[in-house]
C-alpha cells in the first residue's frame, strides 16, 4: 500500500555506484519541498529483488540505473513486475529516453529521469517520486483502456479538433478547446510528467497508453484513462475516458 501524503515514503535505489547511491539517498532525505522518504540501497540487482521478496518492510517505490551487471534496469522492472505488478518504478539513468523507448513501454515503468549534473535532476528525481507514488500514470501497454472521446494535436501542440465527448470531460464545448495548448488541460505537475517522459516516447513512433491527471474548465482535476499516438505530420492523437466517472459509486 503507498503512503499517504503525511507518511514517509519508503524508496529502494538500485545502483551499481556506491557514489550515487549515496547522492540519491541524501537528495531524497534531505527534501525540504513536503516529501519525506526513507531510502534503502542496493548495488545488486539480485539482492534488491530479494529486499523486494522477502522484506517484511513494503516499498512505496523502486528507483533503478539502467546499466549495471548481473541485469539491466528494464530486466529488473520486468522481475519485479512478476511478484509486484502495481509497485512504481522510476528509471533513473544516463540513457538517453528514445534509446530505451520500447524497452519502457513494454516494462511497465512509471517513469524515467536522465541523470544529470548539479543538483537539478535530483530536485526533479524527488517530484517524480511524488507523482509516481500518487498517481496511476505509468508506461503501461496492458493496461485495459476504456477510449472514448478523440481529439487531435497539431505540429504547434494546440487542438486542432476534438469531439464532443472528449471536450465535455474537460467542461468545454469542441469549439472552446480548438487553439487551446495541451498543457491548459493539466495540472501543473502532470504537464511536466507529459513533456518529459509522454512526448519523447510517442515522437519516437511508440503509444502511450494509461492514467494521468486532467483539468476541468473550472480548476477541478479528474483521472483520465490516456492513449497517445502520432499521426502524420507531427500531429498526435488523443484518445481519453473520465475514469472518476466510469468507476461505479459505492452504496454505502
Amino acid at each position: 500500500m503507498a503512503a499517504s501524503a503525511d507518511e514517509s515514503v519508503r524508496v529502494l535505489h538500485v545502483d551499481d555506484s556506491p557514489g550515487l547511491g549515496d547522492l540519491v539517498q541524501h537528495h531524497l532525505e534531505a527534501d525540504a519541498s513536503g516529501l519525506r522518504c526513507q531510502v534503502t540501497t542496493e548495488t545488486a540487482p539480485d539482492d534488491a529483488l530479494s529486499r523486494i521478496r522477502e522484506s517484511e518492510t513494503a516499498f512505496d517505490c523502486v528507483i533503478t540505473d539502467y546499466r549495471m551487471p548481473e541485469m539491466n534496469g528494464i530486466e529488473l522492472v520486468e522481475a519485479i513486475r512478476e511478484t509486484e505488478p502495481t509497485l512504481p518504478v522510476l528509471l533513473f539513468s544516463s540513457e538517453e529516453a528514445d534509446s530505451v523507448a520500447a524497452e519502457i513501454i513494454s516494462a511497465g515503468l512509471s517513469d524515467y529521469l536522465q541523470k544529470g549534473h548539479g543538483t537539478e535532476p535530483y530536485t526533479m528525481l524527488i517530484r517524480r517520486v511524488e507523482h509516481a507514488v500518487h498517481s496511476e500514470g505509468q508506461f503501461d501497454t496492458a493496461v485495459e483502456t476504456e477510449l472514448d472521446g478523440v481529439g487531435v494535436i497539431g505540429p504547434d501542440e494546440r487542438f486542432e479538433r476534438v469531439d464532443e465527448l472528449y471536450a465535455s470531460f474537460y467542461d468545454y464545448e469542441p469549439d472552446e478547446i480548438v487553439g487551446k495548448h495541451w498543457t491548459e488541460l493539466h495540472p501543473e505537475s502532470e504537464v511536466d510528467h507529459v513533456r518529459s517522459n509522454v512526448l519523447p516516447v510517442v515522437r519516437e513512433g511508440g503509444t502511450w497508453e494509461g492514467r494521468s491527471e486532467g483539468l476541468r474548465a473550472d480548476g477541478d482535476t479528474f483521472t483520465e484513462s490516456k492513449l497517445v499516438t502520432a499521426l502524420d505530420d507531427d500531429r498526435l492523437l488523443i484518445a481519453v475516458s473520465d475514469i472518476d466517472q466510469s468507476e461505479p459509486v459505492s452504496d454505502t
